[in-house]
């Protein structure tokens, strides 16, 4: 299938909007009006409440459209759980902590000799902060140019158009909006019978900011999060042991990948111990001591810890909005449903990220969003949520798109698999860094690609070829046809791609 083809025949389909699987709102939405609200709601044709990835960006957007917008932001800092304490400081410890690791463990063979080398704890919370610090008042900044005006407070609905605020510096002002976001984000997810006190059991928001390196950290969830904070303070020099209840490790992974990658960790010292679960938690003595047994029930044991991270997921955070007050409904884990165009059951109130179906993912919201301020403003917004890609940034990192393996044969799809591994990869080699492999899944009778999946260093960045390929149908061929620099990592994908729809050449 010719590449133009597929992009002229996708560019007729642009302007659809694909539901999430998981659980919409169902109701009818008349096209944009402005007379949505109640009287007295003027001041604003949109109000934001929350100023995550997903808030921020509807506020920026809205603005950008012409809609005099207001953003609320009871944290008194912009960017959300992912840039205050989520994913920009563990990306920063991940870097930080590679790079000792690296420094320790590496530079020797490639000629880089020093007597000795250190962590020095402090000034890399330092650097992590400094991170945080300047992304946050660049969104202040991004604010101020667009003309979002920023109220730093608690919010919560009075009325569909009116939002009361608790500000930050004690006072109170309501907010009025003919158009209202929510856009709260998400909460860590806690588990019966642990109390988080963020010094010897923590969230991820304690374990980011630990004083000291734990001699032994325990890891409860084998999920994104836990792994990769695992990862930080495993390369730093706790002993990490993962505790899950599944039986296996990111159940969302395809099964082959994920295999490997749990190999990958564990020669990195990570320990696991799946099919289990945590049934009580002594916190009495100097060190934690976790009670667990098999998750199918059976012996107990204790695990001991000098710190115990609770990393279980995370739950929508709707509580206290005030969402019950002007009727708006939340399903049994307090997720908002809504339609096709963000609406919940309220006319003139929206929810977008964390806080409706789909994945809990910062670029997922910000989709949402962009979206859905486009549809408040009369145009037709669009999210894929079967083309958002998911990444864990460990060491190599773990990438993916579309479907598992596991996923196309429970459909009853043929289909056919491609694979090239980072070994026959001549940057890899070359940069003695080529543990990985690249995963191809297609359409057997149209060749069409359904999902790819790469281990590899760097696989964040390599998996939006092929987010880019899913977006326009490419067929495998499709890529194994486009000339790929060499050397060059991407260069493992269309060699895949090759060994998908027929034969790779450096294999």
């Amino acid at each position: 299938m010719a590449m133009a083809s597929i992009a002229r025949r996708k560019a007729s389909h642009l302007f659809t909007c694909a539901s999430p699987a998981a659980l919409r709102y169902s109701g009818s939405l008349t096209p944009f009006s402005r007379g949505f609200a109640s009287g007295g709601s003027d001041d604003n044709d949109v109000v934001v409440i929350g100023g995550g990835p997903g808030g921020y960006v509807a506020a920026i957007k809205a603005a950008q459209l012409g809609l005099k917008t207001t953003c609320i932001e009871k944290r008194g800092a912009l960017g959300g759980t992912c840039l205050n304490v989520g994913c920009i400081p563990s990306k920063a410890l991940l870097h930080s902590s590679h790079m000792y690791h690296e420094a320790k463990h590496s530079f020797a063979s490639h000629g880089v000799k020093f007597p000795s080398v250190e962590v020095d704890l402090p000034a890399m919370m330092a650097q992590k902060d400094k991170a945080v610090s300047g992304l946050t008042k660049g969104i202040e900044g991004l604010f101020k140019k667009n003309k979002v005006t920023y109220v730093k407070g608690y919010g919560k609905f009075v009325s569909p158009s009116e939002v009361s605020v608790d500000t930050i510096d004690g006072g109170n002002t309501v907010v009025k909006g003919k158009n209202i976001i929510v856009a709260t984000g998400s909460d860590v997810k806690s588990l019966p019978g642990i109390t988080i006190d963020e010094k010897r059991i923590v969230s991820s928001t304690g374990a980011l900011a630990l004083s000291e390196i734990p001699k032994r950290l325990v890891v409860i969830g084998a999920g994104y999060i836990g792994l990769e904070m695992g990862s930080v303070w495993g390369r730093l020099g706790s002993e990490v042991t993962v505790v899950e209840f599944a039986p296996d490790i990111v159940p969302s992974m395809d099964g082959e990948i994920r295999k490997q990658f749990q190999r990958s960790l564990e020669k990195q010292k990570m320990k696991f111990m799946l099919k289990t679960k945590v049934v009580g938690v002594d916190t009495s003595g100097d060190i934690v001591k976790l009670t667990l047994e098999p998750a199918a029930g059976g012996a107990q044991t204790i695990l001991e810890a000098d710190v115990v991270l609770v990393s279980a997921g995370r739950t929508p955070f709707t509580a206290g909005l005030g969402l019950e007050k002007i009727g708006v409904e939340t399903d049994k884990v307090g997720r908002i449903p809504v339609n096709d165009r963000f609406a919940t059951n309220v006319p003139g109130v929206y929810a977008i990220g964390d806080v409706i179906p789909g994945p809990m993912l910062a670029h997922k919201a910000e989709e949402d969003g962009f979206a859905c301020v486009e549809f408040i403003a009369g145009k037709v917004g669009h999210v894929d949520y079967d083309k958002v890609p998911g990444v864990v940034y460990t060491h190599p990192e773990v990438a993916s798109v579309g479907k598992t393996e596991e996923q196309v044969k429970a459909l009853g799809v043929e289909y056919r698999v491609g694979k090239f591994p980072f070994l026959a990869n001549s940057r890899a080699k070359a940069i003695d860094d080529a543990e990985g492999i690249v995963k191809i899944v297609a359409d057997k009778e149209t060749d069409k690609i359904l999902g790819v999946h790469i281990m590899a260093p760097n696989a964040g960045e390599l998996i939006h070829e092929a987010v880019l390929a899913l977006a326009y149908d490419a067929s495998s061929e499709d890529i194994a046809r486009v000339c790929h620099a060499h050397p060059t990592m991407s260069e493992a994908l269309k060699e895949a791609a090759m060994a998908t729809y027929d034969k790779p050449i450096h294999m």
